[in-house]
């Protein structure tokens, strides 16, 4: 996951000042050092860590911080509010249109996961209870019109595409005319890319922004190239005029580099980031909250609008009257499961609570086991679910083979069963989680 590197070096960073208590002018210098090592490792722009790192002294070396009862932890908050500054400051929404539809134009080279941005884009907006219209405006890449057909289908949501010979303006001011007609108030226009900046693609670019006047034109970049992702956003921002930054493959980037660069470079804030292959794998961009992050303070409002967004509220309440109850069976313990699933990459999840992130780095995160568990639970009969205590070693046997597994297998998932069915009593609040102890004795984790 993004920034993992990075929040490690800072977590001893902040552990090394603890230990001191009282602090001196040196004892900070040396410490930013440390910080501004950590940053260019993390592939963090070079002018951007100098300011940044300059701000922070500037802040941190005044009497008032040093001659406080809690310097550290004024230091910690310095650096928690610059880091946020650096990315923005406060989330960057779309603009929305005074007058239906909003037309978002999406630009980026090829390869950055353009195409795939803008249907995850088309989910966003669709459960905001918008209705986007996709539009295929790439007309050279082979595939790249069926390719957003095949998002468009998976979505339910209609797709624009015009015959072979229509040049992408007219396939934009078709779709932005059919919009109207048929009602859809979001249009997201797909172009072309290319696989380096080129005049060509520019100009064609400037001609379609010319003839829609796109509320928002977003640029898809690549976050695990780097600083090259800076660079790209600079040369779009200065040749076209971009709007904000979709960071795609956030999650495949462990440094972060770029999501901490980009918008002091280019001036242009990140809007949304990529953090999944799936579609509905695409966050609005928080900067305070990826600060926290970054920081090991976790992200709770982050965590609770995902769980908010996605768990049933009426099965939430019933499983918390049966685990009243003690009522508990691996029915009620499949469904939690699948309702994880629903939340997306359980890493990503546990970094979100304060406290856990700093312990992942020895922790495996098993994402297949949870399909293991499924297949077991599933290949148990109704009675077996409800009451385990029957599943002798003939059941066992049968089950394993029943769900392509190992007796092993079954017998492990037991044993955690029970040790979880004695966990989720002891669980009364989310502080209950950042106890590793507590963690290891979940089913997905070895």
């Amino acid at each position: 996951m993004a920034f993992d590197g990075l929040s490690e070096k800072f977590a001893g960073i902040f552990k090394k000042l603890r230990s001191r208590g009282k602090l001196t002018e040196k004892e900070v210098g040396e410490a930013l050092r440390e910080v501004r090592m950590a940053l260019l490792e993390a592939d963090v722009n070079f002018k951007v860590v100098k300011d940044f790192i300059a701000k922070i002294k500037e802040r941190a070396v005044g009497q008032e911080v040093l001659e406080s009862l809690t310097p550290v932890q004024q230091v910690i908050k310095i650096v928690n509010d610059e880091l946020t500054l650096l990315m923005g400051g406060a989330q960057s929404k779309v603009a929305m249109a005074s007058r239906p539809p909003t037309v978002i134009m999406l630009v980026g080279l090829q390869g950055s996961g353009k195409t795939t941005s803008a249907g995850k884009l088309a989910k966003f907006f669709a459960e905001a209870n918008k209705k986007p219209l996709l539009v295929a405006a790439d007309v050279y890449r082979p595939a790249a019109v069926r390719q957003l057909q095949v998002l468009g289908e998976k979505l339910g949501l209609p797709v624009f595409a015009m015959d072979t010979g229509a040049s992408p303006v007219e396939i934009a001011e078709s779709a932005v005319k059919q919009s109207f007609l048929a009602g859809r108030d979001v249009v997201i226009l797909d172009t072309a890319g290319r696989l380096h900046i080129d005049e060509q693609m520019m100009r064609e670019l400037q001609d379609i922004k010319a003839a829609v006047k796109p509320q928002e034109i977003l640029l898809a970049v690549d976050a695990m190239t780097g600083q090259d992702a800076v660079t790209v956003a600079e040369s779009f921002n200065g040749q076209l005029g971009v709007d904000g930054i979709i960071l795609t493959k956030l999650d495949g980037d462990a440094r972060g580099g770029a999501a901490l660069s980009v918008k002091a470079v280019t001036g242009r804030p990140v809007k949304f980031v990529g953090v999944g292959e799936k579609l509905d794998a695409l966050e609005p961009f928080y900067p305070d909250r990826m600060a926290s992050r970054i920081l090991g303070m976790g992200d709770v409002l982050g965590l609770i609008e995902k769980i908010e967004k996605t768990v049933d509220r009426e099965k939430a309440q019933e499983l918390e009257k049966k685990l009243r109850k003690d009522e508990f069976t691996l029915e009620q313990f499949l469904e939690q499961m699948q309702q994880i699933k629903k939340l997306g990459s359980l890493k990503s999840l546990l970094g979100m609570i304060p406290g856990v992130s700093g312990k992942l780095k020895d922790m495996e995160v098993d994402e297949k086991e949870i399909a293991h568990i499924e297949a077991i639970i599933q290949s148990m009969t109704r009675k077996e679910r409800r009451d385990p205590n029957i599943v002798n070693g003939s059941r066992r046997k049968r089950i394993a083979l029943g769900s392509g597994t190992k007796v092993q297998d079954v017998n492990r998932l037991l044993k955690k069963f029970a040790e979880s069915r004695k966990l989720m009593k002891q669980l009364q609040g989310m502080s209950a989680f950042s106890q590793k102890g507590i963690l290891n004795k979940l089913p997905f984790m070895k």
